[in-house]
């Protein structure tokens, strides 16, 4: 899931108090909607920007039972971890949007 104001900023500095305390809201909701909805036992927050100049967080959901090597930033790669095609992602997004608002 990724969190990004409306407006354009480049980095976390760039906000203004308000962008950054709506952020930090919907970064608290998306991960409350991916623990209740999900089942996610962590969720991990990450601001990268290494390869464009635009702030989005990445909230990156952990399972129960993901093994500790595929912890963090590598909780993609469990072949296990819960997945689904393009009709299930859709109504996944669905029950996401419901819960976070």
């Amino acid at each position: 899931m990724l969190v990004e104001p409306r407006r354009h900023a480049s980095g976390l500095a760039d906000l203004t108090e308000e962008e950054a305390q709506r952020v930090g809201l919907w970064c608290m909701r998306g991960a409350r909607a991916l623990r209740d909805i999900c089942g996610a036992q962590h969720v991990y927050a990450a601001v990268i920007g290494d390869n464009i100049p635009h702030l989005h967080v990445h909230l990156l959901p952990r399972y129960p039972g993901t093994p500790r090597e595929f912890w963090w930033d590598r909780v993609d790669e469990w072949p296990s971890a819960p997945r689904g095609g393009e009709p299930e992602v859709a109504a996944l997004v669905q029950r996401l949007r419901s819960a976070a608002n």
